[in-house]
């Protein structure tokens, strides 16, 4: 199950069998069919041999990775039986052409319809590729005829038939190939979003290690651990589930949930989600949610409830086939009876005519160009790394009156950035740049990888700092040049004693300003510190003015991170609304909102944390 003309297509042929259209739903990013139980009871043979008929094939659903146990046929069939069908398109246009000429072989050059001008092996190679090209599609066609509710697919057929009758095999097999086309690129597109899907789902780790009313520590599997248990994540680990930090400090990499640009210390009694990384302390931490109820797990759900819908240019396409095609159904019918019956024609001659009918009638270009222009829309996009959720966000935008922007790695660059280094105590920018780089040369924790980074830029060279030892959730001490130092933040500063009122005011002004500080100091005075805040994009706020250039009335950010960050990316971006430190679902409420107030609504994001206020 690749598109909605698929779920179309089975609701027909399921609905009857199930007899209440709400025991049925459908999940295409994962090729999913749900039947609720009910009145009457419906087998599983009944469900597959009611999908058969469709011409599409259906098993039980089993919770593994999709492909896992199929063979390359199966993986490719439609890449491989659409490329095969533009190949000896083209090759049979190659033998067609030299016996007559390309204008000859296009039906421009006296040949017109009706005249068996291409060879027999052109004609094999036609034959071949509109049997490929139309291997999806001829059950669907099939399907559609035998329920007398004519679709785009029963519409496809009809036009290839009625120009082979006629002799017009190049035609035929053209539509056919690129009818193919439009269903293969809606494929991949969905193939491409069920494995992001599936890479979703695995930022949770499936174990967790539990312990036990003694402390025992026992490694099991994230379905089975119960809400109240008390789980240990060890430095660097993934959490595993949603939880309340019961023993212990760490800064948690919350980005892939809350998007926010740096790690947010945790200590009791403070959530974590799963899907988030430990920074380098342990914690122990008591379950709030089961496996399927954690905030990741309504993130997917979101994501996958959030079906592609078609454009509404699709749309409309689609019904006119379903009031066209039988018109022009009774039309030729009619051209190829009344004259014989009527008048005494030639019945040879108006069954030909009612064939070229059936062929000029169907609205191929129509039908082709329509899935056509929208999947390669949607697959540019993808290219440049945008989701764009169906066809019908891509007609949205004309119609845009307000647009809602996350901030980490849409606005921003989503990494920390050294802004402004201060030295005091009569030290000297180099040399405290110099000791910082060592110490933090050590960590992998995101800001320290930006100062070693900085440092390095600058081109001061740095020692190998000794004795380096993690101070939990706070911060490092360290040995460079036979002298200790520590390292760390703001509130470590306080704990230490070492703060002095005009500093502390100055520290204050830098954190709200959206800044993160890292003060370095010894036992007996403070050296200095570096600010560092998550850099907006060069193009950002030429970005932002050109939307309101466009019409754009309003522009807002919804963002995990901290009001202050928050505020300080807007004013440097021009954004006029702001709302900081949300959840995936508060971000959905505040969409709504927006589409409460100015109806057409579009959100850009990039991350994990948006995916459903895109749905």
């Amino acid at each position: 199950m690749d598109c909605a003309d698929e779920v179309t297509i089975l609701r027909r042929e399921i609905e009857p069998v199930v007899g209440d259209p709400g025991r049925l739903s459908f999940d295409i990013l994962r090729g999913k069919m749900n039947v609720e139980p009910g009145d009457p009871a419906v087998s599983e043979s009944q469900l597959i041999a009611a999908v058969a008929r469709t011409g599409m094939r259906a098993e039980p659903w089993q919770d593994v990775k999709p492909h896992a146990d199929t063979d390359y046929w199966t993986r490719n069939a439609r890449t491989i039986l659409t490329v095969s069908s533009g190949v000896f398109t083209v090759a049979g246009f190659a033998m067609h052409a030299s016996r007559v000429g390309v204008l000859g072989a296009l039906g421009s050059e006296g040949t017109g319809i009706g005249d068996a001008t291409a060879p027999l092996t052109a004609i094999g190679c036609y034959v071949i590729a509109i049997v490929t090209g139309g291997w999806h599609v001829a059950p669907r066609a099939i399907n559609a005829l035998r329920r007398l509710r004519p679709d785009m697919n029963l519409l496809m057929a009809v036009a290839v038939i009625g120009a082979a009758a006629i002799n017009e095999w190049f035609e035929a097999s053209v539509v056919t190939f690129l009818f193919a086309i439009s269903l293969a690129l809606e494929s991949w597109s969905v193939q491409r979003a069920r494995r992001a899907v599936e890479a979703l789902m695995a930022i949770a780790p499936p174990t967790a290690r539990v312990l036990d009313a003694n402390g025992v520590e026992t490694e099991v599997k994230a379905a089975d651990v119960a809400v109240g248990a008390i789980i240990r994540v060890k430095p660097g680990d993934r959490i595993p589930l949603d939880g309340t930090v019961r023993k212990g400090s760490s800064a948690v990499n919350q980005a892939p949930i809350t998007g926010e640009s740096v790690p947010v210390e945790k200590a009791p009694p403070a959530d974590v989600f799963a899907g988030t990384v430990n920074g380098d302390g342990a914690l122990e931490v008591e379950v709030t949610r089961l496996v399927g109820e954690t905030t990741l797990a309504q993130i997917i759900r979101m994501v996958e409830e959030a079906q592609s819908r078609r454009a509404p240019s699709e749309q409309w396409v689609e019904g006119f086939a379903r009031v066209y095609t039988p018109a022009i159904f009774a039309i030729a019918i009619l051209v190829a009876a009344v004259p014989p019956l009527l008048a005494g024609a030639d019945a040879g001659e108006w069954f030909y005519r009612a064939l070229v009918l059936l062929v000029i009638g169907c609205p191929c270009a129509l039908v082709i160009s329509t899935p056509v222009s929208i999947v390669a829309s949607l697959a540019a996009a993808a290219k440049a790394g945008v989701l764009v959720k169906g066809g019908t966000f891509i007609e949205a935008p004309a119609r845009l009156r307000a647009v809602a922007l996350d901030k980490t790695g849409t606005l921003t660059a989503g990494a920390p950035e050294v802004v402004e280094v201060m030295p005091m105590a009569d030290h000297t920018e180099d040399e405290l740049l110099r000791a910082m780089g060592a110490i933090e040369d050590h960590s992998d924790h995101p800001l320290a990888r930006a100062i070693a980074s900085y440092v390095r830029t600058r081109g001061i060279a740095f020692p190998t700092a000794t004795e380096v030892q993690a101070v939990q959730g706070r911060g490092v001490t360290a040995v460079v040049d036979g002298k200790r130092y520590w390292l760390g933040s703001h509130k470590y500063l306080e704990e230490l004693g070492q703060e002095t009122p005009a500093l502390h005011a100055q520290l204050d002004s830098m954190s709200s300003a959206g800044r993160t500080v890292v003060v370095m100091g010894t036992d007996s005075h403070v050296c200095g510190f570096i600010t560092l805040a998550d850099a907006v994009r060069p193009e950002s706020a030429a970005a932002i003015r050109a939307l309101y250039d466009a019409g754009v009335e309003m522009v807002v950010m919804l963002t995990g991170d901290n009001k202050p960050t928050a505020d300080r990316i807007a004013a440097e971006t021009g954004i006029n609304e702001v709302h900081a430190e949300l959840l995936p679902a508060d971000k959905v409420l505040a969409v709504e909102d927006l589409v409460r107030r100015f109806e057409f609504v579009a959100m850009i994001g990039d991350g994990v944390n948006d995916a459903p206020a895109m749905g």
